[in-house]
């Protein structure tokens, strides 16, 4: 089932079942990624489910980052709205690659490429995304490949 469909059962299955915070992070989701459809000109069409993905991963992200910052400021309840809309969220993502999996695509990548030197950072880190798409999170490939063209 294509991805968006798959949202649009859980948002119905949410307000069924009476659950409307779930409901509610489904539906800003969902605003998220018509507004990008909009932005893209592909209402019609719709997005892929890569790109999706891009979408809800980038979503998680901005809720990391806020639940980060509400601890900071004294704000555990806060913070704790965020890592549960993070865990609805993280549901519709590809399972995490660990760091070691990562490590492993890196130095394969680097030798497949025959470069060497921080020079050579975003190429590498291109290519790894590339090759690992969703599964790995952006700031962990790139500090990742930073160590191994440091080294």
């Amino acid at each position: 089932m294509a991805l968006k469909a798959q949202l649009d059962n859980d948002i119905k299955t949410a307000l069924l079942g009476g659950d409307r915070f779930r409901a509610d992070v489904l539906r800003s989701l969902k605003a998220v990624i018509l507004s990008e459809e909009v932005a893209k000109g592909l209402r019609e069409e719709g997005l892929d489910d890569a790109t999706i993905e891009q979408l809800i991963a980038r979503e998680v992200k901005k809720r990391v980052d806020s639940a980060q910052q509400y601890e900071a400021a004294g704000r555990p309840e806060l913070a704790e709205t965020e890592k549960s809309e993070i865990t609805i969220l993280e549901v519709y993502l590809p399972e995490q690659l660990s760091e070691e999996d990562i490590k492993k695509t890196v130095d394969e990548t680097i030798t497949a490429l025959g470069v060497s030197g921080p020079q050579a950072m975003g190429q590498v880190i291109g290519a790894v995304k590339g090759k690992l798409g969703n599964s790995a999170d952006g700031a962990t490939v790139a500090r990742v490949v930073k160590e191994a063209l440091n080294q």
